[in-house]
């Protein structure tokens, strides 16, 4: 699955019956339970990279990148718009970009 399938997945899943989707599940409980969700995988993941372990980095990783996707959806920020977001930075060096904010 790309990630682009992972986005298109969980827009669809945002009219879903929350009792037949966990994604719709967590949408149905507001963008708060999606950001706090996300951050606790996140946290998973840094706890991952700093003991080495690549395939449970991996996996926290996969469940982060989901999970971001997830809290995005919740307040309607979509992949097209980070891409976009991205492709923007993409003119400008890191530093000043960095500068910038």
């Amino acid at each position: 699955m790309s990630i682009h399938d992972l986005a298109a997945t969980i827009a669809a899943r945002k009219a879903a019956d929350p009792d037949s989707s966990w994604t719709a599940k967590l949408l149905a409980k507001g963008p708060e339970k999606c950001a706090e969700k996300f951050g606790e995988e996140a946290i998973e993941a840094i706890i991952e990279a700093v003991k080495g372990d690549r395939a449970k980095l991996t996996s926290e990783a996969a469940d982060a990148i989901y999970h971001l996707l997830v809290m995005c959806a919740a307040r309607d920020v979509t992949l097209a718009d980070i891409e976009s977001e991205l492709a923007s930075r993409t003119k400008q060096s890191g530093i000043a970009e960095k500068a910038s904010r």
